[in-house]
């Protein structure tokens, strides 16, 4: 996924793991550029990693907001998000409170219930006070506050040389305002905005005094607004605020494809997964684009972003559109080597923020990825097949032709056949895949691997690019380029089953190093070649028996690194831990290959993985500890929750053993061989749409097949069961 890496150390970015995010439950809310990190009680506090509070555009704009009643912390009740993240909900009362050694008001007395939501830069609240007691309480509602305007790099761990300046606390009537001026001249304000003048009021601090009289009830109301000098925030009324909210929400579910099964607690897990994959994603210039996941990853990677694109492109077409846009108006165009850039290379990441804008971290616009690339081919034609579209493909033609020059010219920099990689920028990325880690790569003796590096999913990728081009080429009218782009992916899929396979571990080596020598570790990226199809058929039924062993399949998934290696860590960001979507594209490559039941073990340990998670909700990464009885899997510790890819798991591990692909020739929608776990009889898909036609199906297990049933179909669409 994306950088691991925070704090720098002789020219390397590190996370700096000081505390664990498991430690302390928090809940997420997000909407465009900003997003929340909060407590359970709905306040933002110094826990854990510190990684709480209101954050826009990269920058913490509130640090601390904690409610008190008279001079006391609420007790929790019970907090959730809802069920499409639009809203956090808190429910409170109050200990027993003293006064004078009197106690006036009774435990379970007060009922406080707070509401949150985020909308266009600003955070809405709505707090509601009811006396369930027989007399009048008096109450002091004390609120307090601080920003600390930190980079979203320095709340990672980051240290800065040099800060900005905070400006002068300004209170007005009803307002109260933060302020700080970076480095970078930038003047970024946190306005406080009351529904009522406070009675006091000092420094970042405001008190309400409050009667209750008995079986009544008080609203209060609280917004705070994320500002900048270039764009000021509109600030509504939480209702208003709220109404937009909503009618969002529901105006992008009715443009996807939705999915329902007889299984509630699997339903729980698609509805969860498809309201975090619509709560990341971000509109752009270009379009709709998934970012990675927060907190730390709340900004656009192309190789994120194309993953996450091809897990939902089966639902929800259009947020490929958006990525392809997106990336390719941010395609390089000229060599930089402090941003690992060359023509035609997709970009890594993009930040926002002070010291992006100051070049403190080199990810203001970062292209340190090798993998990326071709996969920005790949999704153009899985685009493509999937909606028919030829004007748009017609659009970013330009776009796969650079993409395709760079692995000619700069991703085989050699000349071998293979693309490699070595960074470039002085302080960029050591090894540039997916697993991006500085320890990610290494020999069967835990030697690291030198640059130039060839990573073995990468050829796939490459492979799966070039016959796609092939294609798209073709449909173009292009004839003799794609006689030539078959003929290139034929002559690396024969040049990479010799040389990376290996008897002696019955997997692909996990990369070729500098001096072409194999790298002899048992490693889920192997499964990638599967997904891509570079793998001959002969390899494939050892390499699935291999990814489905006891060393690499945990219980609960198939780990990036098999145990029985030297290097092998369950606790690891890379070697040892399990990744949902790594897991999902392994299985998408089993079921390419004809091993459907292999898939629908992987899609089995992830559902049961996700009832013991929190909201249903599967982290970026855990632990590969093997699954025991009655335990669930093991957190990792800073793990993005919510994580686009992550929550595009599910989709695509359905896609996979449902066997679904489209064909823009006829228009046709297709089940090849379809299967369905046991603890799932039913499933239907509702408003699926292939260009102007529309269609819902139910399928049904059988004790041998799966049966297919048109409930619906409007406009030209067919549907067709290979068995």
């Amino acid at each position: 996924m994306a950088v691991d890496d925070v704090v720098r150390i002789d020219d390397q970015w590190y996370v700096l793991a000081t505390s664990s995010r498991a430690d302390d439950r928090t809940h997420v809310l997000k909407h465009s550029e900003t997003f929340a990190v909060f407590d359970r009680h709905g306040d933002i506090q110094h826990l854990g990693m510190g990684e709480q509070g209101v954050y826009h555009e990269g920058t913490r704009f509130l640090s601390y907001f904690e409610f008190n009643v008279n001079e006391q912390r609420p007790l929790l009740l019970n907090s959730t998000v809802k069920e499409d993240n639009t809203l956090l909900t808190v429910d409170l009362t109050t200990p027993d409170l003293y006064k004078n050694d009197r106690l006036v008001i009774q435990k379970g007395i007060l009922h406080i219930f707070r509401s949150k939501l985020l909308w266009k830069g600003v955070h809405y609240e709505y707090m509601r006070l009811f006396n369930y007691g027989d007399k009048a309480i008096d109450l002091r509602l004390d609120f307090r506050f601080a920003a600390d305007y930190a980079d979203i790099f320095e709340v990672r761990g980051a240290k800065r040389f040099a800060r900005g300046q905070d400006l002068p606390i300004q209170h007005k009537e009803q307002e109260l305002v933060l302020g700080y001026r970076g480095l970078d001249g930038e003047i970024r304000r946190t306005r406080i905005f009351f529904c009522q003048p406070p009675d006091w009021q000092q420094d970042s601090r405001a008190r309400f005094d409050v009667q209750l009289p008995a079986k009544e009830e008080k609203s209060f109301y609280l917004t705070i607004a994320c500002e900048t000098e270039a764009i000021k925030s509109s600030i509504l009324s939480y209702k208003i605020a709220l109404i937009h909210s909503n009618k969002a929400a529901v105006v992008d579910r009715e443009k996807i494809g939705s999915v329902f099964t007889s299984n509630e607690q699997f339903n729980d897990w698609i509805n969860r997964s498809a309201a975090d994959l619509q709560m990341l994603t971000t509109e752009t210039l270009q379009g709709d684009y998934p970012y990675a996941g927060v907190p730390w990853f709340n900004a656009p990677f192309g190789r994120d972003g194309i993953v996450t694109a091809l897990q939902y492109l089966w639902l929800n077409p259009q947020l490929a559109r958006g990525v392809l846009s997106f990336l390719s108006a941010t395609q390089a165009t000229e060599e930089n080597a402090a941003q690992d850039a060359e023509p035609g290379k997709i970009l890594h990441e993009t930040r926002r923020g002070e010291m992006a804008s100051l070049q403190e971290i080199p990810f203001w616009r970062y292209y340190g990825t090798v993998d990326a690339t071709p996969l920005f081919v790949v999704l153009a034609g899985a685009y493509y097949r999937r909606t028919g579209d030829q004007p748009f493909l017609e659009t970013i033609w330009p776009n796969i032709e650079a993409a395709l020059a760079w692995i000619d010219r700069y991703g085989d920099s050699d000349g071998d056949g293979f693309v490699e990689y070595a960074r470039h920028s002085s302080n960029g990325l050591i090894h540039q895949g997916w697993k991006d880690s500085e320890d990610s790569v290494f020999h069967q003796d835990g030697s690291p691997a030198q640059a130039p590096v060839a990573l073995c999913e990468v050829q796939g990728y490459v492979y799966e690019a070039k016959k796609t081009a092939a294609k798209l080429a073709a449909l173009l009218g292009e004839a003799a380029r794609a006689v030539e782009l078959e003929r290139q992916a034929e002559s690396l899929k024969e040049k990479f089953n010799q040389a990376f396979w290996c008897d002696g571990i019955a997997t692909f080596a996990l990369a070729l190093d500098g001096h072409k020598q194999p790298c002899r570790v048992i490693s889920s990226n192997a499964g990638h070649t599967l997904f891509s199809g570079i793998a001959n058929q002969r390899y494939a039924q050892h390499l699935a028996e291999t990814l489905l062993n006891e060393a690499s399949y945990s219980g609960w998934g198939i780990r990036t690194l098999a145990s029985t290696e030297r290097c092998f860590n369950p606790m690891s960001y890379h070697n040892g831990s399990i990744w949902p979507h790594d897991n999902a594209i392994v299985a998408m490559g089993l079921a390419r290959y004809g091993f459907k039941n292999q898939a629908l073990q992987i899609l089995t340990s992830l559902f049961d993985a996700s009832i013991m998670m929190d909201l249903h909700r599967l982290p970026e990464l855990f632990c590969g500890f093997n699954r025991l009885p009655g335990q669930g899997p093991t957190l990792y510790p800073v793990a993005c929750l919510p994580q686009a890819w992550a929550s595009g798991t599910v989709f695509y591990l359905l896609q996979a053993c449902l066997g679904l692909t489209f064909s823009e020739e006829k228009p046709q929608l297709r089940f090849h061989h379809p299967r369905l776990p046991n603890y799932i009889q039913r499933l239907e898909i509702t408003n699926l749409r292939f260009g102007n036609a529309v269609i819902d199906l139910t399928l049904r297990r059988h004790l041998h097949d799966v049966g297919v049933n048109v409930l619906r179909k409007e406009g030209d669409l067919e549907v067709a069961v290979i068995v």
